[in-house]
């Protein structure tokens, strides 16, 4: 039998681990191809030699998926694989009729073939959609694992947006490891919270070195917590798994891909933002849960909001500033700068369109949706120079970070500020001090 002619339909992270872990060294397939979309700038680069095998001495090249259906008549191409989160159920199928006009299959890889084994017992913590809680409610789980005594390592999912090569296997144990890896502000948004609170975290490109690596870790490794990204399943199998769902976006949850996947897979459901969400949202989230998973264990919670100075809000015109993937494929139109903005008491919303700069334009192109919200964009130097600079050109009193760091340590801003935090708090019975004390226990950890 011949090889097969496959392109891997990705956004730079769910596509390169299904090539490692499916497709690497395996003889059926010839990968001609990676496609890229949502992120910006990944069209063009090359998935490298050293991280594709023997297979591939010259390395694989990304191309921008809306070249697909001519690539694969040019390549005679004979399997699509659909490698990336975060989209409709009717995008996802959009897509598949591209690829099957254009005379090719179309693939979904499931957990089976792509989630690895750890020698630790594993915590997977997904969503929904991008922006329902996840990195705060890994933060907690990983508080609860830390206060029983446990040495907890967490693997967040990757954003490889430089060198492939160098970001095979990366460590962060310490605010300078940010600049050592020349992170950009979405990987800082991850990784930073994680530091601050004294934990070790794992990202990169190659998930099974990664694991290896976090299994031994030098400050010891008792428990391994993955931290999702988007609404991605876990690269690894997991001994319990915990999804976060999101009411103020309620149906998506069995709409988007692989959002239904997480739903159904999960041990613990949390329905997150309770504290700003209406009623018919959180019962519809209920009731979805109930409709697919009914032995789910499911958690309420709130995640409540303080600022370092409500002054800079209250009676102002404010520029709200929330999180990127957020605001664009997350689809989301509030988000923790917003909430702050109205609990607050700020008169006006500033529109930032009129005065955005460079590559933010193309931003706002792409997800008109974003509204009068400015996304913290930072996946390039140039993005950041462009969003400093339409902070700065912006008219108006001040301006609310509703980012999981501070941007003032990464760009100047040259008006009045407040940042806004935002954790986990669970309401009520069964919360997750019970669900991972009795994990504890089953696993022989304390």
């Amino acid at each position: 039998m011949s090889k097969r002619n496959a392109v891997i339909l990705g956004a730079a992270g769910r596509d390169f681990h299904n090539f490692n872990t499916y497709l690497r060294g395996n003889e059926d397939y010839n990968v001609v191809a990676f496609t890229a979309a949502q992120i910006p700038d990944i069209a063009g680069r090359k998935y490298p030699a050293e991280l594709a095998g023997d297979l591939y001495p010259e390395g694989i090249p990304i191309y921008p998926e809306e070249d697909l259906s001519k690539f694969i008549k040019e390549k005679d191409v004979d399997i699509c694989i659909f490698s990336y989160s975060d989209v409709p159920y009717s995008k996802v199928m959009e897509i598949s009729a591209v690829v099957n006009a254009a005379g090719a299959n179309f693939m979904l890889l499931g957990t089976k073939d792509t989630c690895v084994k750890s020698s630790k017992p594993v915590i997977s913590v997904t969503a929904t959609r991008t922006g329902c809680g996840k990195s705060q409610t890994s933060r907690r789980v990983i508080e609860i694992l830390m206060s029983q005594g446990l040495k907890v390592v967490a693997v967040r999912h990757p954003m490889p947006y430089g060198d492939l090569a160098a970001q095979k296997v990366q460590r962060y144990a310490a605010l300078d490891d940010l600049t050592k890896h020349k992170c950009t502000i979405e990987e800082m948004e991850e990784y930073e919270p994680h530091i601050v609170r004294g934990n070790v975290i794992y990202a990169g490109v190659d998930y099974e070195a990664i694991l290896r690596a976090a299994e031994k870790d030098p400050d010891g490794c008792d428990v391994v917590v993955w931290d999702g990204g988007n609404n991605d399943f876990t690269f690894y199998v997991s001994d319990l798994s915990i999804t976060v769902a999101d009411p103020h976006r309620a149906g998506h949850e069995l709409a988007y891909y692989p959002s239904e996947v997480n739903l159904r897979t999960a041990d613990v459901v949390i329905i997150n933002k309770m504290d700003s969400a209406g009623p018919e949202g959180i019962q519809k989230v209920r009731d979805n849960i109930a409709k697919v998973n009914p032995g789910a264990v499911v958690i309420d919670a709130a995640s409540p909001i303080k600022v370092d100075n409500p002054d800079v809000i209250r009676g102002k015109r404010v520029l709200v500033i929330e999180d990127g993937p957020t605001l664009t494929h997350g689809g989301m139109k509030i988000g923790a700068g917003t909430v702050a903005a109205h609990k607050f008491g700020a008169v006006e919303l500033v529109d930032p369109r009129p005065f955005v700069v460079g590559k933010l334009g193309e931003t706002f192109q792409l997800y008109p949706e974003i509204g009068v919200l400015l996304p913290a964009m930072g996946y390039s130097g140039q993005q950041i120079k462009d969003l400093e600079e339409t902070i700065a050109r912006t008219e108006c009193d001040g301006v609310v970070i509703g980012t999981p760091i501070d941007l003032n340590r990464i760009v100047k801003i040259n008006k009045p500020n407040t940042r806004v935090y935002y954790d986990l708090q669970e309401i009520g019975s069964p919360d997750l001090e019970e669900v991972l004390g009795n994990f504890a226990k089953k696993h022989n950890l304390i």
